[in-house]
């Protein structure tokens, strides 16, 4: 047997008969893993890491950090343990229904959105390992109740940053408890004001080349006055022009057209902003896999007999997803997907080759991407199809989203003084980045959910 794996085995038996006398200690250890920390750097082989509370207090070896006398350990030996996921872009009010007149009509302004169908969301991506999001697009109130729930410990769920409504020229029918409309650089700072003094955590724009030029500076400026940052749809290259021009934070999706790349003045401008290191990172949040996987879905569509994604979701809101869906190659949600298909991974490396830090986020929500899959099947898109490697892919779901949403003092990585925010998996994320998709070990804040 190899010599570290024999103090593994030593140390373990030792604690379990240390734990049988001693006084509890208050500390977790979870000992023996290959821990990828969220920095970048090596693995650290036969980790140990203590946990004291809702934070990790100490991170060593089992050769260089002693267990604390009655702690309880938990074994991560032969696993990968990573910082909690973020999933970047997720609806919570959303639960892979396809028809979406259909479900804002029934539910998005029902007592049951925030009683149980926001819940349901919330606990699903949680239990896959997401520790971390950014909701964006929802009803204020519901959405704002939900987020503070989490936080009291009321319900599982990711730590949750929301941005409420969608700002846009006008709500589409049907739509407006959680799109509002800009009529006017008044209106556009009272809407953001009101956001601001409600409590979220991010702005989001949509549609925003179909504003005036002057109502989406005021968007930005007064958010950025409330220290709240911005993302934008890229949809279509005049959203992006508009939101590169008036310094929005973040972009997200990857485009709904059909060419094959980005307009040359984009890219130039995505350089030079990118290359202002003042403003810090341009952040992008491409949403590939909903895209990519659509045809494979489709063709083989076991994912919607996954029961997982009915965890907490009532028994006729599960009736009426699985009727919506029924016929996956008829939605028309998706029809023009295969067309957009081969032109995601150009505009991918596009964005790359200009600089931008790419995040990971699924669209979780929107039809068939259940909550239970959508973050392990993004990052599986990005390293088996669009060529990322895998420590970079993980650090697009830990460490920079943390950074964009300015809280990687206490989230992002695992590491001295931080949210124990950690997951474990059996086996090699670095080389089979898809046993992501079964989670074995989900702390959040220093308290294990599975």
């Amino acid at each position: 047997m190899h010599r570290i794996s024999r103090l593994i085995v030593l140390a373990l038996a030792l604690l379990g008969s240390a734990a049988a006398t001693a006084e509890p200690s208050g500390v977790v250890a979870l000992v023996g893993g290959r821990l990828i920390d969220g920095f970048g750097g090596p693995p650290l082989e036969h980790s140990v890491i203590l946990v004291e509370g809702e934070r990790v207090k100490a991170v060593g070896t089992v050769e260089s950090l002693p267990v604390p006398a009655g702690a309880k350990v938990i074994s991560t030996a032969g696993m990968s343990v990573l910082p909690g996921l973020w999933d970047a872009h997720v609806h919570t009010y959303l639960l892979g229904h396809s028809n979406y007149t259909h479900w804002d009509k029934t539910y998005s302004d029902s007592p049951r959105l925030a009683k149980e169908i926001m819940p349901a969301a919330a606990h699903q991506l949680l239990l896959a390992g997401v520790t971390s999001a950014r909701d964006l697009g929802a009803p204020l109130d519901a959405i704002i109740s939900v987020r503070d729930r989490i936080n009291r410990n009321e319900i599982p769920g990711p730590t949750l940053y929301v941005s409420g409504p969608f700002l846009q020229h006008a709500p589409y029918p049907g739509t407006e408890n959680f799109r509002w409309g800009i009529k006017g650089v008044a209106d556009a700072r009272a809407k953001v004001r009101k956001l601001a003094a409600a409590g979220v955590n991010i702005i989001k724009l949509i549609d925003q080349d179909q504003m005036q030029e002057d109502e989406v500076e005021a968007v930005v400026t007064e958010a950025h006055a409330h220290n709240i940052p911005v993302v934008a749809h890229a949809h279509r290259p005049d959203e992006i022009r508009l939101g590169l021009k008036y310094n929005v934070d973040c972009f997200e999706h990857i485009g709904l057209a059909t060419a094959p790349g980005y307009p040359d003045d984009i890219l130039t401008q995505l350089a030079a902003r990118t290359a202002k290191m003042s403003m810090g990172p341009m952040f992008w949040t491409p949403t590939v896999s909903v895209l990519y996987n659509y045809e494979y879905l489709r063709d083989n569509p076991f994912q919607i007999d996954d029961d997982a994604w009915q965890l907490d979701v009532p028994a006729d809101v599960v009736t009426d997803i699985k009727g919506s869906i029924r016929h996956p190659g008829q939605l028309s949600y998706f029809q023009i997907t295969p067309l957009r298909r081969p032109t995601l991974e150009s505009k991918f490396h596009q964005l790359q080759h200009a600089g931008v830090v790419l995040l990971i986020g699924t669209d979780s929500g929107i039809p068939m991407n259940f909550h239970n899959t959508s973050t392990w099947r993004e990052m599986d898109t990005w390293v088996n199809h669009m060529g990322v490697d895998a420590m970079t892919t993980i650090r697009a779901a830990t460490y920079w989203p943390a950074v964009q949403m300015r809280v990687d003092k206490d989230y992002g990585s695992v590491s001295e003084g931080k949210y124990a925010d950690i997951i474990a998996v059996k086996g090699d994320v670095l080389r089979y980045i898809d046993l992501l998709q079964h989670v074995d070990l989900v702390m959040k804040h220093g308290n294990r959910y599975k």
